[in-house]
């Protein structure tokens, strides 16, 4: 069995990071899948998914480590071609991946207690953002 169902998310812009955990755990649920897997997946190049605790300190720090890694600058070449100032977020959102895949066990997603599933956008300006959640299993 196959259920698919999307939201959208307001963001600010780069660094803007979401918890959407609790979405995605309400989608499970709506799937009545007992056994299977939840994929959540970004729509847009310039946002990523990923699994972290969700609290003030790391909310901060991958955001800034990811700054850090690919800064912000006009020298990449899609700037040349679009000078929109996004380059790094593009490439940004390439090295966090723009979906994750979670184990869904009673109904319910396999995750640690401190693992939150967050959406972390890296564009210049804020957004209309879609995640799509797929659910496949029995």
């Amino acid at each position: 069995m196959v259920y698919q169902s999307e939201f959208s998310l307001s963001t600010s812009g780069n660094g803007d990071m979401h918890d959407i955990t609790e979405k995605v755990v309400s989608i499970v649920g709506k799937s009545r899948i007992k056994t299977g897997i939840a994929h959540v997946f970004a729509v847009g190049s310039t946002a990523g998914i990923g699994v972290i605790e969700f609290e003030p300190g790391l909310r901060k720090d991958l955001p800034t480590m990811m700054n850090r890694l690919i800064p912000p600058s006009r020298e990449y070449g899609h700037e040349k071609a679009w000078h929109d100032g996004n380059g790094h977020s593009h490439l940004q959102a390439t090295l966090l991946g723009p979906d994750l895949t979670v184990p869904v066990r009673n109904g319910e997603l396999v995750v640690g207690t401190w693992q939150q599933i967050v959406h972390l956008d890296f564009d210049v300006r804020g957004r209309e953002r879609q995640i799509a959640v797929t659910v496949y299993g029995e």
